[in-house]
């Protein structure tokens, strides 16, 4: 049965019987309807499976079952070099990657299109899931003219004067001639470009993510009239949105992809008499989609009463008033009545005399890697059924909202819940805005609260420095049985604290900013500070699709059982490079003690030493610093990779303890020596310690692995994909099946690579 046809009633056959039999049966207490109901809920059933089974004879409407069927009837077969398809409940997830819906669906259209270009780039969406552009590079060979067939535009020398080019030279869309490349695009060794049979397919790894309305922020340490379009402080390259195809259209243009705004691209030609050039309209401004609805392109900013009293913030700055610049430094000033935007680093500076005397709002996209941490992302909402939900869109109305979670003191000095506080409840932040305001939660013996983002919006919790004589902590404490959930928020400028008897803390697709804030190169303001911290409270804390910093338990070892810790495909960062710094601990206790918790950690990538009670469970992870487990007989850490040195329960088919058995195998069947043994596992050790494009929140490729990063780290967990926070994303199996069909589908005589963009 499809979702949009109407439930048959549990009454449909009782309601077909004559009036006079319903009323006598009405009077005999109703034994012929309950009967009748009971056949009409069996026949229901027999109904949608009918249905189903005619729905499951089109690619578009089948169960995800029953895809690899059609794909056998068509013959076409999944790539082995991806992965076997798994069964199951667990391995829906896995095998739609490995056997995409679309691609089965056009296998067919793409046998009749098998090599063309368009194909390619088709073929990437399909079954990679990514942007791309494909690139004959046999065109951009430096030749020499024929006199007959003259092509100005190929194999002509650089022009110095286009800065634009320029500026693109190296990238997908580079357009100068090139000096021929003999080695092949697809060598395992040493790859090359420019041959006359290449082609090369760009991918786009990274998702643009929207932050819309959201407050910039004011650089006051440097100016009144410096903003920052990320309002925790930090630089951050705007990126491009996608702009949606019109009808047939085919080819890729640079619109068409998630690709970093330069300065060049994002200046618009220069007017005529005018030195400086004005932001382009293609990625400035508001635009119409289909539906009425407005957006902003890629970015746009408002700010009200600028540059005079009388001007609104209905519509964005226009696009002529924009110069773009440089602002690295903050050297750069505008004239009056020019806003600077700097697009790179996400920076925008007014005219000094000129400062907005109202506030200046943003929209922009930046580039991540998977829906994880705050975020404009459509995720799963949910509440308790009988939860009163609370809207508030503004730090006053959440100051208001949360009066009835405040800590009461009676006259024995026992602390207890207001009276008026309801049982289960869900404030609900509205926009992506920031909301300034100290937070004391304070829940009753068996209540829950969850505060939560509206859906595709990030709000912004941003906890200051407001009292002198203690710290300002976003403090949750509870009676027994209480509950508090955190969903879809960024929290910055401090961590939480847990006291108590809550009975757990939830901290879902949420980001607890590593180190509280960033300085503007990304670093950690305060690099040793937690982002959870639990004293004296037996909550169980559970970290789902999060990005947080490090976790401190201060627990009395005597009193009290052991805290119960859930991370799940979740990044936990102690902001230090350097793991083996004694202060840089992901997961411990003040003083650089273990954390008296019993961890089960799956998917998740711990960036810091862990030191805990027990491990009852690790899968599918990376943990780069040293772990220091006390109780080890219990628990195990299966598919990860653990630091050499360190004290863990039972390990299997982790790294690098695979490649030391392997060496050591090797070494005895040879009889080499124990001193070349070793040296030859040092080696393998170094080799497969885990590489990352980044370890900075705030960067776009933050904790993602890098594309040198060791085959064991890349496709060493249980179900072959990457270990770490990014395993749902299946990238591995993707870039094998999408190799693979590229070599199905390439022109003739050509070889076709896949080539990373981002």
């Amino acid at each position: 049965m499809t979702e949009l046809e109407p439930r048959p009633g549990i009454d449909r056959l009782y309601e077909l019987l004559p009036y006079v039999i319903r009323r006598s049966d009405s009077e005999r207490g109703d034994p012929l309807r309950s009967l009748l109901q009971v056949i009409t809920r069996e026949a229901n059933l027999l109904e949608a499976d009918l249905l189903q089974l005619y729905d499951n004879w089109f690619i578009e409407t089948c169960e995800p079952w029953v895809v690899p069927y059609i794909a056998d009837l068509i013959g076409h077969h999944p790539i082995h070099e991806a992965g076997a398809l798994g069964e199951g409940q667990k391995a829906l997830a896995r095998n739609a990657v490995l056997l995409p819906r679309g691609e089965v669906g056009n296998t067919l259209r793409y046998r009749r299109r098998k090599g063309t270009l368009t194909l390619l780039e088709q073929l990437a969406r399909d079954v990679a899931g990514w942007p791309a552009l494909a690139v004959e590079f046999g065109q951009l060979l430096a030749q020499t003219q024929s006199v007959r067939l003259d092509r100005a535009g190929r194999g002509r020398s650089v022009d110095l004067h286009d800065t634009l080019a320029l500026d693109r030279l190296g990238n997908a869309f580079d357009a100068f001639a090139h000096a021929p490349d003999l080695r092949r695009a697809i060598s395992s060794r040493s790859t090359g470009r420019y041959g006359q049979a290449s082609v090369g397919l760009y991918v786009w790894r990274l998702k643009p993510y929207s932050i819309t309305r959201a407050p910039a922020l004011c650089m006051e340490d440097v100016g009144p009239n410096c903003y920052m379009f990320s309002v925790l402080g930090n630089n951050v390259p705007l990126v491009n949105r996608p702009h949606p195809r019109g009808p047939g259209c085919h080819a890729t243009g640079i619109l068409d992809v998630p690709h970093a705004i330069g300065l060049r691209a994002f200046s618009a030609p220069r007017l005529q008499g005018e030195r400086t050039a004005s932001a382009s309209t293609d990625y400035y401004g508001m635009a119409d989609l289909p539906d009425g609805t407005q957006v902003a392109q890629s970015l746009a900013i408002w700010a009200a009463g600028w540059p005079n009293d009388q001007a609104d913030d209905s519509q964005p700055i226009p696009a002529s008033r924009l110069i773009v610049a440089n602002l690295d430094g903050w050297i750069y000033q505008p004239p009056r009545g020019r806003v600077a935007v700097d697009p790179v680093l996400g920076r925008i500076v007014f005219p000094p005399r000129q400062s907005p005397r109202r506030t200046v709002t943003v929209s922009y996209h930046y580039g991540f890697s998977a829906d994880i941490g705050g975020g404009e992302y459509t995720r799963p909402l949910q509440r308790h059924a009988k939860a009163e939900l609370i809207r508030v869109s503004d730090s006053d109305s959440l100051r208001d909202a949360l009066k009835r979670w405040q800590r009461k003191v009676d006259s024995d000095g026992q602390a207890h819940a207001p009276e008026d506080q309801p049982e289960h409840a869900v404030i609900e932040l509205v926009g992506s805005g920031v909301y300034m305001l100290p937070l004391h939660i304070y829940l009753g013996a068996g209540h829950s609260l969850q505060l939560r983002a509206a859906q595709r919006a990030r709000p912004v919790l941003r906890l200051l420095d407001w009292q002198t004589s203690r710290a300002d902590n976003m403090m949750v404490e509870g009676g027994v049985g209480s509950r508090l959930i955190l969903d879809g928020l960024t929290i910055a400028g401090r961590g939480v604290q847990v006291e108590g008897a809550i009975a757990s803390l939830t901290v879902r697709h949420s980001t607890l900013v590593p180190g509280w804030s960033l300085e503007p190169n990304c670093d950690p303001k305060r690099p040793s500070e937690p982002s959870i911290e639990v004293i004296d409270s037996s909550a169980c804390i559970v970290v789902e699709h999060s990005i947080v910093g490090s976790i401190q338990v201060n627990n009395d070892e005597v009193l009290t059982d052991p805290v119960r810790l859930r991370i799940s495909d979740s990044i936990v960062d102690a902001t230090g490079t350097d793991c083996e710094n004694p202060q840089c601990e992901a997961i411990g206790a003040s003083g650089s003690r273990l954390a008296f918790a019993a961890a089960h950690i799956v998917r998740s990538t711990i960036i810091g030493r862990v030191m805990v009670h027990a491990i009852e469970l690790a899968e599918n992870s990376l943990f780069t610093g040293r772990v220091t487990v006390a109780r080890r007989q219990i628990g195990c850490i299966r598919f990860s990779y653990v630091r050499p040195g360190s004290r863990t329960p039972r390990r299997f088919q982790c790294q690098p303890d695979g490649v030391e058995r392997i060496v050591e195998r090797e070494a005895r069947a040879n009889g080499d020596s124990r001193e070349l043994m070793e040296a030859t596992q040092q080696e393998e050790r170094l080799r497969v310690r885990p590489r990352f494009d980044s370890l900075r929140y705030g960067m776009p490729t933050y904790a993602r692995l890098a594309a040198t990063c060791a085959p064991e780290i890349t496709r060493g967990a249980e179900d072959e994909s990457e270990m770490g926070v990014y395993h749902d994303l299946y990238q591995p199996q993707r870039l094998a099946n999408l190799a693979s069909r590229l070599e199905e589908f390439s022109p003739a005589d050509a070889d076709a690579a896949v080539i990373f963009a981002d």
